[in-house]
């Protein structure tokens, strides 16, 4: 009885230990099997998304190229089939931008996105008609305080970039001044901007205090050509500045304009929204731009995720969405791209703030105090105050630009709003 019972017990206990070994091995196989469903659901949602650009204009705008490559970059890292993406170019900020609008939601796209400035109050439109659409315009001003589930705006702190690019532009009119090409006196820079518009002046502005950092006698002059893309008139703008006595020039719009005319003069040039060194060796120095890809592959991802997304939505040098080109060596003055790296260590780190009170004044005054126009409306009244802790805090209280102020040491030569 003993040795039946023994047995018994022994048995019992290897039965326990192999039942348990299959219920773990049952577990295993069901914890990956619900991985593989989890991946397998993400691939499903990928499918389920649809996107539409509307760009204003198309590839030979370096603007337009830049959202364009943008969306492309995104579609390849997220595995997005040709179907899947529409763009839809040349499409100006007028009516023909809300039919774009609705052909791509009836088409089946359920995220628009748009690139122009102006296209906004179509876009609009267009969310309020489509309901289940997920409307994001780049460079909008109203959907933090519109608070609409499906419109969203969305910029970059570009003004940061634009300051890294004018260290470039500093350093090289330092190497002019102390190769005796030109006197402090003469370092003049030249600037072609589209429009009279709170982001162009955001832009040159810290372009310029960029530039000021590093060689304090710079000045600057501004062009406008009532265009964001006109390549005549851009390349007249840089001819004009050039005759000027501009020894370097920048630019806020989006043709190869103002850099042809420079390589043409053998004059120094920034350009914008990505590197013109195939076609200018000579003098392209550096660019900046916004990278769209980190926003697009936010607002995707929320979609297939189901989440909601912010109404404003704010890129920075940190998550990539301020980038500058590679230095261009052949033009540029020793030392820039260490400059650069050094300034983006400090700016990431809180030291340095571009709009900083102590560096600009306003007809000879520093400003402890201003009033912008955050929340805008049809006067454009003035009703946030952004300066604080001794600086202007530009994007932070809405993603699309606010400075507006006219400071010391920036001429404008015509006005074009």
């Amino acid at each position: 009885m003993k040795k039946f019972l023994s047995r018994l017990t022994t048995f019992l206990l290897v039965a326990t230990l192999v039942l348990g070994c299959m219920t773990g091995c049952n577990s295993s196989e069901k914890d990956t099997s619900k991985g593989d469903t989890a991946n397998t659901s993400n691939s499903s949602n990928t499918k389920n998304v649809k996107i539409g650009l509307i760009c204003l204009h198309d590839e030979n705008s370096t603007y337009d190229l830049n959202f364009i490559n943008s969306i492309e970059t995104v579609k390849k890292n997220l595995g997005l089939s040709d179907d899947q993406v529409i763009i839809k170019k040349n499409i100006p900020e007028s009516n023909e931008c809300r039919e774009a609008a609705y052909d791509l939601a009836d088409r089946g796209c359920n995220i628009i996105l748009a690139d122009s400035f102006g296209h906004e109050p179509y876009i609009l439109e267009a969310a309020a008609k489509y309901p289940n659409v997920q409307f994001c315009h780049s460079t909008g001003t109203l959907a933090h305080t519109e608070k609409k589930s499906n419109f969203h705006d969305a910029f970059a702190s570009i003004y940061e970039g634009r300051y890294l690019a004018g260290i470039a532009a500093g350093m090289k009119l330092n190497e002019m001044i102390n190769n005796g090409k030109i006197t402090a006196d003469q370092a003049v820079i030249g600037y072609i901007g589209a429009y009279t518009y709170a982001e162009v002046i955001s832009g040159y502005t810290s372009f310029f205090l960029g530039a000021r950092s590093v060689c304090p006698s710079a000045t600057m002059k501004v062009q406008f050509t009532g265009s964001w893309y006109d390549e005549t008139a851009e390349k007249e703008a840089a001819n004009k500045l050039i005759s000027d006595g501009c020894v370097l020039i920048s630019q806020h719009a989006d043709s190869m304009g103002a850099p042809t005319a420079c390589e043409n003069a053998g004059v120094p040039n920034i350009s914008y929204n990505g590197s013109t060194q195939d076609a200018c060796p000579n003098t392209f120095i550096v660019s900046s731009r916004i990278d769209w890809a980190p926003y697009y592959e936010y607002v995707i991802k929320s979609v297939m995720e189901g989440k909601e997304m912010a109404y404003d939505y704010v890129g920075s040098l940190a998550d990539g969405s301020v980038k500058l080109t590679a230095v261009n060596t052949n033009a540029a003055a020793a030392g820039t791209q260490e400059a650069i790296d050094k300034a983006i260590e400090d700016l990431k780190a809180g030291k340095i703030h571009v709009f900083d009170t102590n560096n600009f004044t306003v007809g000879g005054s520093k400003l402890d105090s201003y009033l912008a126009d955050v929340d805008t409306d049809d006067n454009y009244t003035p009703d946030t105050e952004v300066i604080k802790d001794g600086y202007f805090h530009e994007s932070e209280y809405r993603s699309a630009p606010y400075f507006d102020l006219r400071i010391d040491g920036i001429t404008t030569l015509n006005e074009m709003y």
